[in-house]
């Protein structure tokens, strides 16, 4: 979760200068858009409702920052994010009512969201509780409580929840164990000398993997159907010997889920991603049509766009937690628009994404920074990689300098592909320390631009071979 809900538009900016270089105009934009998020839920009722989120349209080239920035912003406000590409709904199967299944998807990460942050909050209460199933594992028949067996249904060799009735009665046990055994089994596991111990536990299966694309139909109710078909056939749950450590794990999510009420969960993840639900569409430029005439794939592409107007709009869609109004979830659509303009989307859609933002091509100054400034910055990353090895890696100024001005040159001669052209440096120019890195232990490496040159040497004097490997 956040650590705050309601920044304000420059403490937002402020986080999102931890982890993206640049590109200040489009991060005042988001800053903005979310804040009046939060302004709205403080409306009376009466405006609240007509009060509609202002979508976003960023353009750019590709690794600018444009899906990392959306991606951040949802994590500051703890909001559901889905990213989806636009390309994905021009497939065969996909065209038409199945652009609905983003909204789905979303309400899904939602629903999932909740559920782990009230685990989280009953998982003290639960540990008693799992403790005394470890034990019944431990010492079959030793439980002070008895247990009745559930009502055997029509069927006549299964319970309700699909499991055999020889799989949940509990095994007799030669000699009766008394209570004080019992405590010493409990002393032993607190103190962590029985996890190596093995049991015997009743699982449930594995869910039933998706078979695939199904044409214009609800993969959700699909596999829900065929999830119920094998539970009838007494496929609900299997037995498999783990150790208390493993089965500790099962427990522990099994008891979570019982003490979970999963209507109150799908109740709230309803409203978060009605309220504060983050869509963003990726590839908006590809589905953009270009030219006078739209013929061939362009019909396709027009036909994806005038599918998801509606959702963006807003609509009523159905998902298996309830229905989801996406009137005030907010849609942040994203292209480089290189082949085509934001002109070419159909108009309804154009102006269903009133704010606008182009972000700008990075240079050898933002490449510098991107490598030393964020949290999760390249060259961080690759020390701390390598110092699991015993390797100490040290970057000069002039290696960062000299890395920086390369990607800003191959991008210019190449195809521009915006800050991920670092990654593609940095991997070659460390390539053998990472290969040799267990002779190299207990070594201190300094790379300056002298190293950088020499490891790339020979492809940065020829062009035609830069395109191929950086």
């Amino acid at each position: 979760m956040s650590e705050k809900i309601d920044l304000t538009p420059s403490e937002i900016v402020e986080k999102l200068d931890t982890y993206i270089i640049g590109q200040k105009n489009a991060k005042r934009a988001v800053a903005v858009a979310l804040r009046n998020r939060f302004r709205r839920l403080h409306l009376s009722a009466d405006i609240r409702d007509e009060v509609a989120p202002k979508n976003i349209l960023l353009i750019g080239p590709t690794g600018v920052g444009k899906t990392e920035i959306a991606r951040r912003l949802a994590k500051l406000c703890n909001a559901p994010f889905l990213k989806v590409e636009a390309t994905k709904y021009t497939e065969i199967g996909y065209v038409g009512r199945d652009v609905e299944s983003m909204v789905r998807d979303l309400m899904a990460v939602g629903y999932n969201d909740v559920k782990a942050e009230i685990e989280e909050t009953m998982r003290e209460k639960s540990v008693p509780r799992v403790e005394e199933k470890l034990l019944d594992l431990l010492l079959p028949g030793s439980s002070p409580k008895v247990h009745e067996q559930e009502e055997v249904n029509p069927l006549g060799f299964m319970i309700e929840d699909g499991t055999k009735l020889s799989d949940t009665q509990p095994k007799k046990p030669e000699q009766p164990v008394d209570a004080s055994t019992r405590e010493k089994f409990r002393e032993m596991l607190r103190e962590g000398k029985l996890e190596d111990r093995e049991v015997e536990l009743s699982v449930k299966n594995r869910g039933i993997q998706s078979m695939g694309v199904i044409a214009g139909g609800n993969m959700e109710d699909f596999e829900k159907s065929l999830s119920n078909v094998a539970s009838l056939l007494g496929g609900g749950r299997h037995r498999r010997t783990l150790t208390v450590k493993e089965a500790r794990k099962i427990l522990t999510q099994e008891t979570l889920d019982e003490m979970i009420d999963s209507d109150k969960v799908a109740e709230i993840a309803l409203k978060r991603v009605e309220e504060s639900g983050i869509i963003f569409i990726d590839e908006i430029d590809k589905i953009a049509v270009r030219g006078e005439a739209a013929h061939g794939a362009d019909v396709s592409r027009e036909g994806v766009q005038r599918d998801i107007l509606p959702i963006v709009e807003g609509s009523n869609v159905n998902t298996k937690y309830g229905v989801v109004d996406t009137t005030h979830i907010l849609f942040i659509a994203a292209g480089a628009f290189s082949l085509s303009s934001p002109s070419d989307l159909i108009p309804e859609l154009q102006g269903r994404f009133p704010l606008r933002v182009e972000l700008e091509s990075l240079h050898a100054d933002e490449f510098r920074r991107i490598l030393l400034e964020p949290k999760n910055a390249l060259t961080k990353q690759y020390i701390a990689l390598l110092a699991t090895e015993g390797v100490t890696l040290e970057f000069t100024d002039s290696a960062i300098s000299r890395m920086s001005v390369l990607a800003e040159e191959v991008n210019a001669h190449s195809e521009n592909i915006g800050a991920r052209r670092l990654h593609t440096i940095m991997e070659k120019v460390i390539d053998d320390i990472s290969f040799d890195a267990d002779k190299h232990s207990g070594e201190t490496i300094v790379i300056d631009d002298a190293f950088v040159d020499k490891r790339l040497q020979g492809i940065t004097e020829n062009q035609d071979l830069s395109r191929y490997i950086l």
